[in-house]
Parts: structure tokens; sequence; C-alpha cells
């Protein structure tokens, strides 16, 4: 684990659409299709989705991506810690680092959707330590029992 823990732009690690599957595998398991929201490396090289990878030295522990919505409203998406390393301290690199980059990006509201069952409470907790609070369905969601909505206002960077 030589080089730290870090955070990478782009989506062209020979590694990432391994990982991003097993996330969309698990989330498979989880979630009925019908509200499975998780997107595959195809649907994070849209042209509004900013995407990021967590790297401790050489190794892939972790990623996460930024929808554009609106002018001013994002949305958090495809934040993944690598199993063998939850409870390392990477998930909380994620939201912190999507945080910052979204104020900067000038966006006023940043929000997301996670699974409503007991295997995503964890999740929640933590987003919930970043400030998220539960809202209505946004963008394109409509209102789902396996699903829950998330949103926090953000401050705007001092010019």
């Amino acid at each position: 684990m030589g080089g730290g823990v870090g955070v990478h732009g782009g989506c062209r690690r020979p590694d990432i659409a391994g990982f991003l599957d097993e996330h969309v595998q698990q989330m498979r398991s989880l979630t009925p299709l019908e509200s499975k929201h998780a997107l595959d490396l195809d649907g994070l090289r849209k042209p509004d989705i900013t995407f990021w990878s967590v790297v401790d030295g050489d190794r892939l522990v972790g990623c996460g991506a930024l929808e554009k919505l609106d002018a001013r409203h994002a949305e958090s998406k495809s934040m993944r810690t690598r199993p063998a390393r939850q409870r390392s301290g990477v998930a909380s690199t994620l939201p912190a680092h999507i945080l910052r980059e979204a104020s900067g990006m000038g966006f006023t509201r940043l929000s997301l959707e996670t699974g409503s069952a007991e295997f995503f409470l964890p999740a929640r907790r933590l987003y919930e330590k970043f400030g998220f609070q539960p809202c209505e369905p946004f963008g394109d969601y409509r209102p789902d029992p396996n699903s829950t909505f998330m949103t926090t206002a953000l401050c705007m960077p001092h010019a």
C-alpha cells in the first residue's frame, strides 16, 4: 500500500470494468431489477457524468461519480468501496471528494438514491454524516419502496 489513498478522475483503468460489474451484480442480487439504478461502465461514460476512482498505491479500492441533472442540481452515483476495504476510511473519502467537486462546479444541491433495505443502512448513515437528509424522488426517479432518496444543499466556493 505504498502510494497512499488518492482520488483520480476518469474511468480508463483496466480494472474499473470488473470492479463496476461486481457492483452491478451485487445490486442485482439485493434489489429487484426495476429498482436497480447502479450504472455500468458505459453508463458512467455519458457526457454529463464525472467519474473518480479511489486507489491505494496501485490497487483500486473505490469509485464514485457525479451526474449533472441541471445547472444547479447534481446526483452522486455509483459510490462503491471494495468489500475488503469497508470500514477503512475509503467510503468517507468518496462523499467528501464528491461534495467538494460538486460545489466547485457550481452546483447548489447534491442528491442521491440508495437502497432502503437493511443492507444499505451503513450507507445511509454515512450520507447523513455528510449532511444528506431524506427527500422526495428527484430527476427521473419515481416513488419506490426499495429506494431511499437523500439530498443536501451545497455552499458555493469563495471566489
